[in-house]
C-alpha cells in the first residue's frame, strides 16, 4: 500500500510538472504579425508625414493671416467684405503697426506727429486706418467689381526660389473667381488709393504727390515681403508645434499595449492548461493527508 501511495505521488508530481511547463509554454496564436514588421508598415516616411502635417496645417483658417486660402471655391461679395474686416483687425496687423510705428519714431518720421506717448499713438493709429484702407480698396472693393480673389493661395511644390518666386509674382499676378490667373489691380491700385486717402490725416509735409508715391513704393514692398511670410507660415507653424495638427498612427493596442486582453486560442490554451494543474496539486494534496493520516 505504501509502494502505491508513494507510485499515485510520483504520477502525480510528473503530471504537475507537465501541466506547468504547458502553462508556460501557451500555444501562440499563427495569425498575429511579427510587430517589427507591423511597426514598419504603419510609420510613414518622415518627409511625407511632414507635407501632410503642412496640408492638414493649410485647412485650417489661420488667425494671424486670415487671407491664407483654405479651399479653393470662390468667395462671394459678402464673404470678401469679411475678409476685410478680418484682415484689418488681425494680430499680424497689430504686430506690424505697432512695429510700425515704433521704428517711425525712432528715425523722427511723420514729425508733425511729435514724440512720446501722444506721438507713438498717432503714428499707430495712422498706420492701422491706412492698412484698412488698403484692405477695403483691394481685399473687397476692387476684388468685387473685377471678379479677383483676394486670398493668398500658398503653394508647396518646388525649392525656396520657386516659392519665393511664386511669392513675389503675386503682387501683379491674382487668381480670379474661376481659377485663373489674371493681373492683381487689386493689390496694386489698394495701396494706391490708401495713401492718396492717408493725405486726409497726415500731416501737411506728407501731403504731396511725391510723398504719397514714396509710401506707395514702400507699402508695395511691404505686401511683398508679407506674401513671402505668407508662402512660409504653414510650414512655420508646423515647425513650431504650436499644435497637434496629425496625431502619430497608432497600431493595434491588442498587441502593443500591456495588460490587453490575449487571443481567444490563447485564452483557451492556457485555461486548460490551468486546469491540469490544479488537478495535479489536487492531487498531491491528497496523497500527502493519505500518507499522514
Amino acid at each position: 500500500m505504501r509502494h502505491s501511495s508513494t507510485a499515485l505521488r510520483l504520477i502525480a508530481v510528473l503530471v504537475t510538472m507537465v501541466a506547468t511547463t504547458a502553462a508556460q509554454q501557451g500555444p501562440k496564436p499563427p495569425a498575429l504579425p511579427d510587430a517589427p514588421v507591423a511597426r514598419q508598415e504603419s510609420t510613414p516616411p518622415k518627409r511625407q508625414n511632414h507635407f501632410n502635417t503642412t496640408i492638414e496645417v493649410l485647412e485650417r483658417r489661420s488667425i494671424f493671416f486670415p487671407n491664407i486660402a483654405t479651399s479653393k471655391g470662390a468667395l462671394s461679395n459678402k464673404q470678401k467684405f469679411e475678409l476685410f474686416a478680418d484682415e484689418s483687425v488681425a494680430p499680424s496687423r497689430f504686430l506690424g503697426s505697432a512695429a510700425g510705428a515704433g521704428i517711425s519714431q525712432a528715425r523722427n518720421s511723420l514729425g508733425g506727429y511729435g514724440q512720446e506717448a501722444g506721438g507713438y499713438g498717432k503714428r499707430f493709429g495712422s498706420s492701422m486706418a491706412t492698412a484698412a484702407a488698403n484692405n477695403f480698396f483691394g481685399t473687397f472693393l476692387i476684388s468685387s467689381l473685377l471678379h479677383r480673389d483676394p486670398r493668398y493661395f500658398v503653394t508647396l511644390h518646388g525649392g525656396a526660389g520657386h516659392r519665393i518666386g511664386y511669392a513675389l509674382s503675386r503682387i501683379v499676378v491674382a487668381r480670379t473667381d474661376d481659377g485663373r490667373d489674371a493681373t492683381n489691380w487689386a493689390g496694386m491700385l489698394g495701396p494706391l488709393l490708401a495713401e492718396s486717402l492717408a493725405n486726409s490725416y497726415l500731416p501737411v509735409k506728407e501731403q504731396t504727390a511725391g510723398r504719397t508715391f514714396q509710401r506707395y513704393g514702400i507699402r508695395i514692398g511691404l505686401n511683398t515681403a508679407s506674401n513671402a511670410l505668407r508662402e512660409y507660415w504653414p510650414t512655420i507653424f508646423r515647425n513650431l508645434r504650436i499644435t497637434k495638427i496629425a496625431p502619430g498612427s497608432r497600431s493595434d493596442p491588442a498587441a502593443t499595449t500591456p495588460g490587453a486582453p490575449r487571443p481567444r486560442d490563447e485564452r483557451r490554451g492556457n485555461g486548460k492548461a490551468r486546469v491540469v494543474l490544479q488537478w495535479g496539486r489536487g492531487a498531491v494534496a491528497q496523497m500527502d493527508r493519505a500518507t499522514v493520516s
